[in-house]
């Protein structure tokens, strides 16, 4: 059948280096729109931001409600 062959595998990201993550402005006028429209309170917005207190949940990421 075609189209039903076996797959190359990829290489992916090479293993020897790590890329730098370029330095976010957090207080810019882009961010704080955007967290006008995400955070519901000023503990959301902390948290969101980085800054969590000791004991609060853990967020729960790449999860699907069904």
């Amino acid at each position: 059948m075609p189209g039903k062959g076996k797959r190359a595998k990829g290489r992916g990201k090479p293993l020897g280096k790590k890329q730098k993550k370029p330095e976010v402005d957090i207080l810019s006028p882009a961010a704080m729109r955007n967290l006008y429209y995400i955070a519901h309170n000023v503990a959301d917005c902390l948290n969101m931001r980085g800054f969590r207190w000791p004991g609060a949940p853990k967020s729960k990421k790449g999860k699907n409600k069904t």
